[in-house]
């Protein structure tokens, strides 16, 4: 099977878009958002039902009181360096979920041995069937770490899925940025199709997210949206990339339909197949698979 990551140095380029639409075109196959910070892929596919019972994610450990044992004896508040114990009924601590870190001081100083750490749930993984086929999104809790972490859990389960539908082409829906859940995104795929804009700071990202690709050994394809804003910027983007070793895709251009598209919770193709900028999306779906052949 392929796999081909969408990723971007920076958000708003409009990648989800891209890869709804080329969900569209590709017809049965396997979609990974692994944007769990703000997943919202779902949106545009529109999943009819979930395949299998969503699942919680766990993550690190919290800190939890065992009230029945607790003498109030005061201990573990000062050793907390993150003020996540806090007074409670009855002269008890209570703690705070949000701010403790699971760092385990309090029940090291509990005579009692009233505090104990247990793993915490920071986030959800949901499996989906949707109208271009099975969707496999992370939602990362709130104020929650190990988003990487999540990213891989729904890698392993896009390719799980894969393999059991016996599915050729796995799509991923990066997060914004270079950090954590875009290097566990780009981990072991076959294309990481960049999409910027031509502005300032798409300019400065693009360049980030290239050196990031380059850095892990993928094949970089470069796809400028919103190319007619800034013409000249746009052909300079295009030439930083090549210069860079990236593969150019091609252009889209700035046009309202986009938006109206997500509004409607439908991608480009099924807005208006006949427009501009979805004959672009269709060619550029066309010169990545068939540089993927090669």
């Amino acid at each position: 099977m392929q796999q081909i990551a969408v990723v971007s140095g920076k958000g708003g380029t409009g990648k989800t878009s891209l890869v709804a639409a080329f969900a569209g075109i590709a017809g049965s196959s396997v979609i990974a958002d692994c944007d769990v910070d703000a997943a919202n892929l779902h949106l545009v596919l529109r999943p009819t039902r979930e395949r299998v019972t969503p699942e919680p994610f766990t993550s690190g450990f919290l800190a939890v009181l065992a009230e029945a044992r607790c003498t109030g004896c005061g201990r573990c508040g000062p050793v907390c360096r993150f003020a996540a114990v806090l007074p409670g009924d009855g002269g008890k601590p209570a703690i705070d979920s949000l701010a403790c870190e699971g760092c385990g001081a309090c029940g090291d100083v509990c005579p009692e041995q009233a505090l104990a750490l247990t793993e915490k749930q920071a986030g959800m993984l949901f499996v989906s069937e949707t109208k271009f086929g099975t969707l496999v999104r992370g939602k990362l809790g709130i104020a929650q770490a190990s988003s990487g972490k999540l990213v891989n859990l729904v890698r392993s389960r896009a390719m799980e899925v894969a393999v059991q539908d016996r599915r050729e082409i796995i799509l991923i829906d990066g997060a914004p940025g270079i950090g954590c859940p875009v290097i566990a995104t780009l981990s072991g795929v076959d294309a990481a199709v960049v999409v910027s804009e031509p502005t300032v700071s798409g300019h400065h990202d693009l360049e980030r997210i290239l050196a990031l690709c380059r850095h892990f050994g993928r094949q970089a394809f470069v796809v400028i949206n919103k190319w007619n804003i800034n013409q000249e910027m746009a052909q300079e983007m295009e030439q930083v990339a090549v210069a860079q070793g990236a593969k150019l895709l091609g252009r889209i251009e700035f046009d309202p339909l986009f938006a109206q598209a997500v509004a409607a919770g439908k991608t480009i193709l099924e807005q208006d197949a006949d427009s501009i900028p979805a004959r672009q999306v269709n060619q550029i779906w066309e010169k990545l698979t068939a540089g993927l052949k090669k």
